[in-house]
């Protein structure tokens, strides 16, 4: 039962490049869902924005509308003052009219603060809209990327995966199962070169019974990692 190691170097090759293809074609969903994510975080953080702003206004109408009232308690006393029986009323009446000015320069201090506190968010607004529409972007250009790559991909792996039904026809009979099942388990790490007697898949020293078996191209499998061993290039 003979092997060539030309054989086993041409399936090793072609186990390696499915191994990359099938590897690049599983990351382009991986990079799609990156994006995806990076875009929701970023309406997420827009959204927030926008929440700020939303409240901030509504803090802002509800201070004005105090305003308002307290203006119009300021009339209403300034009204009542006509109407004094004593000088004890009428100082009452002063001090409530000033304690309601007070606050109504209060309140109005806090509403010139909100509404530059909006200006502020609104900045905030616009930027997390860019960051949101940059972000959209890239996941466009991502889908259209892997949906293009994804299609030249499949098509080397149909052609290869041709290739290898063709160069499996090369093994004996004999070790086809072993084969299959170091394969099945290891994928191309299931096979692996020989250099200066030492298994390149996992750097231990064959024995001189197995070096003379690859001499000889006889099937070997590597006792440590169980690989299938041909001769390497150099």
């Amino acid at each position: 039962m003979a092997v060539s190691t030309a054989a086993l170097r041409e399936l090793h090759r072609i186990h390696a490049q499915l191994s990359d293809l099938r590897d690049r074609l599983d990351r382009g969903p991986r990079q799609v869902l990156a994006r995806e994510a990076n875009v929701a975080q970023q309406q997420t953080l827009l959204d927030a924005a926008q929440e700020s702003v939303k409240q901030t206004r509504m803090a802002a109408d509800k201070k004005q509308l105090d305003l308002k009232s307290g203006e119009q308690k300021v009339d209403d006393l300034k009204v009542k003052l006509n109407g004094c029986s004593s000088n004890k009323e009428y100082q009452a009446l002063l001090e409530q009219i000033a304690a309601a000015e007070m606050a109504g320069s209060v309140l109005a201090d806090e509403i010139l603060e909100s509404f530059d506190k909006v200006d502020q968010l609104e900045i905030k607004v616009t930027e997390a809209k860019s960051l949101v529409d940059v972000s959209n972007g890239e996941l466009t250009k991502c889908r259209d990327k892997v949906a293009t790559e994804t299609q030249v991909l499949e098509g080397d792996i149909q052609r290869l995966e041709g290739e290898l039904v063709g160069a499996e026809q090369a093994l004996p009979s004999e070790i086809k199962s072993d084969y299959q099942r170091v394969i099945r388990g290891k994928g191309a790490e299931g096979m692996a070169g020989v250099d200066d007697c030492v298994c390149l898949g996992c750097g231990v020293t064959i024995t001189l019974n197995m070096r003379n078996d690859l001499l000889l191209s006889k099937p070997v499998f590597c006792k440590s990692c169980g690989s299938l061993l041909y001769i390497g290039e150099s």
